[in-house]
């Protein structure tokens, strides 16, 4: 199913009860929709809608660096769900879309139910680091137009936060290639310049005003991620941080039946201080 939204052309996959409670799935970056697609048999009873965001998957890749601001796409989001009748609906995002779906449950919280947050940061603290960190993207923008996307994956699919990935199958590891190959060179490179953790704001001083539940994931083996959790979990109200063991950045791709089990648990239960899991 496709959207056109300001101009953009989203692609999004649905699956499951239309009349099931909504579960909006946020891929990271060089992922798409179909990422989640093994999660099928796990989260069958929920309506869920797998976004493909701007510059990924067959979502449109503009030239236009300004329709890639995390904040306009998460105005995007909501025309999406408005579109699609939904007034509420849980959040799942992994580390790009994970930063955008907090964006996002800053921006409407109204229409969040619950937040699942795997392997994500709220933004850099001070300016000094985002700036670095836009430099640092733009840098490695700048390679992928002229290197093209097989040199940037060669180098994305080896950098040490995917480290842990290494002990995947042969098949799974050429799945994941050939769906970071599949994305576009401006696609990606306007997603590190418009919506890179750099060119976002910072949204550590908000997090005191998320009042709805907050599960964060992380893997044992990504210290850095797990200090961000850490951090992140003493300024929720509401939230719940799980460390996985034996797991890196993409505990969903690393431990996909234990990821499906902790997300529905966390998405079905309800507050009984005599049965809680969390």
């Amino acid at each position: 199913m496709d959207f056109v939204i300001n101009g953009i052309p989203y692609h999004i996959d649905r699956w499951g009860p239309l009349e099931g409670t909504p579960l909006l799935l946020l891929h990271g970056f060089t992922g798409s929709g179909a990422s989640w697609i093994r999660f099928k048999p796990y989260w069958q009873n929920y309506h869920v809608i797998a976004v493909d965001i701007i510059g990924h998957g067959k979502s449109d890749s503009p030239t236009d660096v300004s329709k890639y601001d995390i904040e306009a796409v998460a105005e995007d989001l909501h025309t999406i769900l408005q579109r699609l009748g939904i007034g509420q609906t849980n959040l799942l995002g992994y580390s790009m879309g994970g930063r955008l779906a907090l964006t996002f449950a800053l921006q409407y919280p109204q229409m969040v139910r619950k937040l699942i947050l795997e392997s994500s940061t709220p933004g850099l603290k001070s300016e000094d680091e985002r700036e670095a960190r836009r430099l640092q993207d733009e840098k490695l923008a700048s390679r992928i137009q002229e290197q093209g996307i097989e040199d940037f994956v060669d180098y994305w699919e080896n950098i040490p936060l995917f480290q842990s990935q290494k002990g995947l199958s042969d098949d799974l590891r050429q799945h994941i290639r050939t769906e970071r190959l599949s994305n576009s060179a401006v696609g990606l490179s306007n997603s590190l310049k418009g919506m890179g953790t750099g060119a976002q704001t910072s949204w550590w001083e908000r997090l005191h005003e998320i009042s709805f539940p907050v599960l964060l994931i992380t893997g044992d083996m990504d210290s850095k991620f797990c200090q961000i959790a850490k951090e992140m979990h003493k300024e929720l109200k509401n939230g719940t941080w799980i460390s996985i063991d034996k797991s890196g950045h993409a505990i969903h791709v690393e431990k996909p039946e234990l990821f499906g089990t902790i997300v529905n648990e966390f998405l079905s239960y309800e507050k009984d201080p005599k049965n809680n899991p969390f």
